[in-house]
């Protein structure tokens, strides 16, 4: 008998909740048994929930069929099958006001999402191959998050992307009414289950995308309907599976049921047999302690007390400042414990750097594997520290492929820690000024230079406030694995609204990189911003530091070098002599000049990011500088007009890099 029930069940489960069949088909009514090709975060959990990141920071998981499909027609070559996959899916939110990134049906040619950032790439593409035709990708991306490098249409979408997180087309999330024709909007990351089906043509190209709530039958109208021409996507064998990524918010996501066929309709789901999502309030289990522990004995006692004192003692090492203001703040806040082990107790072996600014740590987060440079700062006074951490989460949602992205924060006793992505080759002046390292070609510079121009015209006008950085300068423009620079250190970062001044009065920042109107108003703008960039423009074409000492121990500035050279008609010659002439004249030019017109006395003479851009971009042709253009001379202008208060010298940033009374 028992063997016979035992038999019954293992065809039930076959039945119920998984098959494959030769013709090209599968159907997952849950995940019960399934065999599934799994990595990073996602497993199946024993009640038959494919649960692809669960709710850690920088988490991605995968998880696709075991077996490739065949894609490609025998009969004519070059032509994409049609397929039609249906699944039900469920983005569950630690917190109700934060969402990880979301989640992709994926056709791939490989599984292997090794490179894959668990963040804003939603585990497939990372800043160097996103949007390369060598991926072979197609998703539908169910995207929580808005990332403007992606143009993103909002935080609540549906999109077809191919190759590329640049979505081919998008939508808001929701549905077609049958009955009245009317859009209901759904929002994917409201913890309940809703279902996707995708159905490609391979003869008319027609690519369809549908959603609706369970268990409401397929609308009529499709979500997304398009003409996505596959053939140069799809080769002949091909994976379909599924990919995600938290960042730093924390979310759940999870598929509850699939069902894939080629040349044919998806069968339909059976939500009966679909397992239960896991429940969001689960009680902590402490009556059976306060029963058991008036029961002890005196030796356990004794016990007890001594484990106290060790839980005391090690909770004192990791011992971190939380008030209840920062409860909202819970994505974006590390634990100290957590940044210790992955610094290895902040050894010296893994320090990056260190200065004014404070000491910068190389670490590896323990929950994800994930590289970060960890930047523990004093700060002596709370006054203000409210309003601060709520800018340093605000900045925390900066997307953009030449941005380096702050990705959370801690608080301990008397120090902040501030968490940012970790950029293996340092930071750009190591390369300028290091004859230990290779010298940057001009053709890196030049796409360093234009990198951190699109991250400023980001910061300045594309995102949703004006960011003002403060600090530009090229200790602060951080290099990735491929030599691409990314503006970083937003440590004395401000921003406000779109139509709104500037109100910090506090002057911040280091020597040759500051404005002259700074002495007079203390009021950091773009346009100040715009100066430093100036400054950086000459500095990385020279390999020359804004402010060097003269052989008579005098401070030569580099702005007013290379003016002087311009008036004589020597421009070129001030370009940094390791490039050995190696360089296109007209690039130099523009980049030359450019750096003087930025660093121009007068604030309102001073080009928009946006025209920097079309300087670079050669889209605009800049006209000649004016023959009157005369150099303020920013350092004796400087001296007992404020600036001593708050500057170091030319190599580090101000002592006071965070002013938190009067920064607002």
């Amino acid at each position: 008998m028992a063997s016979g029930l035992l038999k019954t069940l293992f065809i039930l489960v076959i039945l119920s909740f998984a098959s494959c069949k030769e013709d090209g088909s599968f159907v997952f009514n849950g995940f019960r048994g399934a065999n599934l090709s799994l990595d990073g975060f996602a497993s199946v959990v024993p009640d038959g929930l494919l649960v692809l990141t669960n709710a850690s920071n920088l988490a991605k998981g995968h998880a696709f069929h075991p077996k490739p499909f065949k894609f490609k027609s025998d009969s004519t070559p070059g032509t994409t099958l049609s397929f039609s996959t249906t699944f039900v899916f469920a983005i569950i939110p630690k917190y109700s006001y934060f969402s990880g990134h979301g989640l992709v049906f994926v056709v791939s040619h490989t599984t292997d999402f090794s490179t894959a950032l668990p963040s804003q790439f939603l585990g497939l593409f990372n800043f160097s191959d996103n949007g390369n035709a060598s991926n072979h990708v197609l998703g539908i991306e169910l995207d929580t998050i808005p990332n403007s490098e992606f143009q993103d249409i909002n935080n609540n979408h549906v999109g077809i992307d191919v190759n590329s997180l640049n979505s081919t087309y998008s939508t808001g999330a929701g549905y077609y009414d049958d009955s009245t024709g009317a859009f209901q909007n759904l929002t994917l990351a409201s913890s309940v289950p809703m279902q996707i089906w995708v159905d490609y043509d391979g003869e008319d190209l027609q690519l369809n995308v549908t959603m609706a709530p369970v268990p409401m039958a397929k609308p009529n109208k499709p979500l997304l309907s398009s003409i996505v021409d596959l053939s140069s996507v799809m080769m002949d064998s091909m994976y379909v599976g599924f990919s995600s990524a938290t960042g730093v918010s924390l979310s759940t996501h999870c598929v509850l049921g699939w069902s894939f066929k080629m040349n044919g309709i998806a069968e339909p789901l059976d939500y009966a047999k679909l397992p239960p999502l896991p429940r969001l309030d689960r009680k902590h289990k402490s009556q059976k302690l306060a029963i058991w522990l008036p029961l002890t004995s005196c030796a356990l006692a004794l016990l007890v007390v001594a484990t106290v004192v060790l839980v005391v003692k090690r909770r004192n090492k990791y011992a971190e400042l939380l008030e209840d203001w920062e409860k909202e703040y819970g994505p974006h806040r590390f634990s100290y414990k957590e940044l210790f082990r992955a610094t290895k107790g902040f050894n010296d072996k893994t320090l990056l750097g260190s200065g004014g600014f404070g000491r910068v740590y190389q670490g590896v987060l323990p929950s994800s594997n994930v590289e970060v440079a960890v930047k523990r700062v004093s700060h002596e006074s709370r006054q203000g520290m409210k309003e601060f951490v709520a800018e340093i989460v605000s900045i925390g949602q900066l997307r953009h492929r030449n941005v380096v992205q702050l990705l959370g924060y801690c608080r301990r006793k008397g120090e902040l820690l501030l968490v940012y992505d970790y950029m293996s080759n340092g930071s750009l002046d190591n390369f300028l000024y290091d004859e230990t390292r290779p010298v940057l070609s001009w053709a890196q510079r030049f796409r360093i230079i234009k990198g951190v121009a699109s991250g400023l015209l980001y910061l300045h006008q594309d995102w949703e406030q004006i960011v003002i950085h403060r600090d530009i300068k090229a200790s602060n423009v951080l290099l990735d694995s491929e030599l691409n620079g990314r503006l970083g250190d937003f440590g004395l970062a401000r921003l406000y609204d779109h139509g709104t001044d500037a109100h910090t009065t506090h002057i911040v920042g280091t020597m040759g990189y500051l404005a002259p109107e700074l002495a007079k108003t203390g009021k950091a703008t773009t346009k100040t911003d715009v100066f430093a960039f100036g400054a950086f423009l000459l500095e990385v074409a020279c390999g020359r530091r804004p402010v060097e000492p003269s052989a008579e121990g005098q401070q030569v500035l580099l702005l007013d070098w290379v003016l002087e050279n311009w008036k004589r008609g020597t421009l070129l010659a001030t370009g940094d002599p390791r490039l050995a002439g190696d360089f296109p004249v007209e690039e130099m030019e523009t980049v030359l000049k450019l750096g003087l017109l930025c660093s121009y006395p007068s604030p309102d003479a001073r080009p928009t990011m946006r025209q920097v851009m079309h300087f670079l971009d050669g889209d605009s042709t800049m006209s000649d500088l004016p023959p009157s253009y005369t150099s303020v001379g920013i350092l004796s202008m400087t001296q007992g007009e404020g600036f001593n208060d708050y500057m170091m010298s030319s190599s580090s940033s101000v002592s006071h890099m965070f002013e938190l009374s009067g920064g607002r």
